[in-house]
């Protein structure tokens, strides 16, 4: 169980403009829990609706086939949320989340969620925010499936990774670095792909392994490589 000072929605994300004492209503709302990781924290088609905010850590929304093929759609890191959809709607759990390390979760009664974004207008704008970003985020993946080689998925998902954040030097670095297993379940290939097209940005100097890490040397030529096939 975590402790009591980790018993805090203070690090939320869509929490940040509701005073204390209203947060620590909501925490002490929340069923706290520990989870270590390769961990489920949500099953893909469990009947539950509490909505989880991690609060250290990170976790990871994904579906395993029958086959055993893993698809990830994305990670949730410290300060954000995950299960708001059956919170809403009912249904049952769209995907897994599973915890990448060590996480700190608040699971919160759908109840209590929807009635804290129903009734309190700064929660009400940096939800719909949220969803917004997710509505978008799950476009341009679509459109990428759609039209884009598996070369150009690859790119396109590190840079995604990155999360676009540029250094001043015009580098970013990914740390710790995905596995190639796990690039190739967010862009639906296999791992033998990934490792062939990683070498040749490799030769091509835009990528360097250091340790744990994967530094890209020229974020604007690779952001330039996938929209030339874009058409942007």
């Amino acid at each position: 169980m975590p402790s009591e000072t980790e018993k805090t929605l203070k690090s939320v994300k869509i929490f940040a403009g509701i005073d204390e004492t209203a947060l620590t209503e909501l925490a002490e709302k929340c069923r706290w829990e520990t989870v270590e990781p390769e961990v489920q924290v949500i099953t893909h088609q469990d009947s539950s609706n509490d909505v989880t905010f991690v609060i250290e850590g990170k976790a990871r929304v994904i579906i395993y086939s029958l086959a055993g093929k893993t698809v990830t759609f994305r990670d949730i890191d410290a300060g954000d949320f995950v299960g708001e959809l059956s919170a809403i709607d009912g249904a049952p759990r769209s995907a897994s989340v599973e915890a990448v390390e060590r996480c700190v979760v608040a699971h919160m009664p759908s109840k209590v969620f929807l009635e804290a974004i129903t009734t309190n207008s700064a929660i009400t704008g940096a939800a719909l925010l949220h969803f917004t970003n997710q509505i978008r985020t799950l476009t341009e993946r679509v459109f990428e499936f759609s039209t884009l080689a598996v070369r150009n998925r690859i790119q396109a998902e590190l840079l995604r990774l990155t999360d676009f954040e540029t250094e001043v030097d015009g580098t970013a670095r990914l740390s710790p670095a995905p596995t190639h297993a796990e690039i190739a379940s967010r862009v639906s290939t296999h791992r033998e792909a990934v490792t062939r097209e990683l070498q040749r940005l490799t030769k091509l100097g835009l990528i360097e392994r250091q340790g744990r890490s994967l530094h890209i040397t020229d974020v604007a030529r690779l952001e330039l490589m996938v929209q030339e096939v874009i058409g942007n």
